[in-house]
């Protein structure tokens, strides 16, 4: 098995989320968690799709290059971004009543875990220094679809996809998705299904780095990667 560089393996999540939405036909909103997901926007090329921060923007285009941003344009990461057209502002309440209404027809948050039950833990590690579950638990609720970008294992090979989440839930049953650097799982029928794997590894590979019991797709390929 080939070991994927941390700055490939993100590259690789993001640009595997943004070709989840290349062929919707109809408008689509988008929102992006912090970490990971922010990247997403990089490769997003579909213009029905629309990116939601939930800071209030909606139309959130790729990151702004170095030197050349508004700062006062920023997404939930507070990273400066560039915006498409037509995008427009408001403030929180407005965009947390979207988030809450079911106007996000996805969401994709990044995560310390997630295990064989869809359940999510993103917001705490005990003792850690963050300040608070922010805008997860409204999101995990409240988009039609949630999508987990993660890092297949911890920096000490430890996998991030358990048994049962071990950290604070920030929300039950909701994940839909799975994207790793080296495996793409669904949630269906109340079980974890492989859906893809990367070229570097085999099911073997996978079985052996995710923690998680998963069920193989019958109809489960190649992952298709460019970096």
């Amino acid at each position: 098995m080939i070991q994927i560089n941390e700055e490939t393996a993100k590259e690789r999540i993001a640009r595997r989320i943004a070709a989840e939405f290349d062929s919707s036909e109809n408008r689509f909103v988008l929102n992006l968690g912090v970490g990971i997901p922010t990247m997403v926007a990089d490769y997003v090329k579909n213009p029905n799709v629309y990116i939601q921060a939930e800071n209030g923007m909606l139309g959130v285009g790729p990151l702004a290059a170095e030197g050349q941003g508004d700062w006062q344009l920023i997404n939930a990461g507070r990273q400066i971004v560039t915006q498409t057209q037509g995008c427009s502002f408001f403030d929180s309440s407005m965009s947390f009543g979207m988030i809450r209404g079911g106007h996000v027809d996805a969401t994709v948050l990044g995560a310390f875990e997630v295990d064989e039950q869809a359940n999510i833990a993103n917001w705490i590690i005990p003792n850690g220094k963050q300040l608070g579950v922010g805008g997860a638990m409204d999101l995990v609720s409240g988009a039609n679809r949630v999508i987990v970008a993660i890092q297949h294992q911890d920096r000490k090979g430890v996998s991030k996809i358990k048994h049962t989440c071990s950290l604070p839930i920030t929300g039950f049953h909701e994940a839909d998705m799975i994207v790793t650097e080296y495996a793409v799982f669904c949630y269906e029928n109340e079980q974890l299904v492989l859906k893809e794997y990367a070229p570097e590894v085999s099911l073997d590979d996978v079985r052996s780095m995710t923690e998680a019991n998963f069920v193989v797709s019958p109809l489960v390929k190649v992952m298709e990667v460019s970096v």
